[in-house]
């Protein structure tokens, strides 16, 4: 997995670049704590769950149906984030999705959970480009763990970064062209 402040990115960055008249604030906070809330299933390991159970890490909170589910319950709450809900839905269906997609490219793991409750079977994207993520916080600061945070930075900051300032100068000045 990349860290936990890594799958904070994509919404982070999608956000700031659409802007406030787009996604408010609060969608973006939303945003943000979907897009890390899959980790959570790492709770399983303190009751004894196995890694490759569906309810171990990156198994149902990791699937799509989770990913659908979850900002189609956040819906019942759309007026508080003072966005328009098929807005609200898409962005934190985006926003919940990126964390299995990017967890899908990193070179560890048992893949992802995407097919649950269908399947269970763990998948990869076809390519694995961000080195894998430690449990323990310890571990970033060995080689290895600097290995991981250069990895997330070159594969998942930068381009966001790049595709966050694109969006903010495409607001600032639009094309002009009918």
């Amino acid at each position: 997995m990349p860290t936990i402040i890594t799958h904070a990115a994509v919404p982070l960055c999608l956000g700031l670049g659409l802007g406030q008249k787009v996604i408010s604030p609060r969608l973006l906070l939303a945003g943000i704590a979907l897009s890390m809330l899959p980790d959570a299933d790492v709770v399983a390991f303190k009751f004894g769950v196995a890694y490759g159970n569906a309810f171990g890490h990156r198994g149902f909170t990791h699937s799509l149906l989770f990913a659908v589910l979850m900002p189609t319950l956040a819906l019942l709450f759309y007026r508080w984030f003072k966005v328009a809900p098929i807005k609200t839905w898409l962005f934190l269906f985006i926003s919940l999705l990126s964390h299995s997609l990017l967890d899908s490219v990193t070179t560890g793991g048992k893949g992802v959970g995407w097919l649950w409750p269908w399947s269970s079977e763990r998948f990869f994207a076809p390519w694995q480009v961000i080195r894998v993520a430690p449990f323990e916080l310890h571990k970033y600061l060995t080689p290895s763990g600097h290995a991981v945070i250069v990895s997330e930075l070159l594969w998942v900051w930068l381009p966001g970064v790049i595709l966050m300032a694109a969006m903010i100068i495409a607001r600032k000045y639009p094309s002009n062209s009918h």
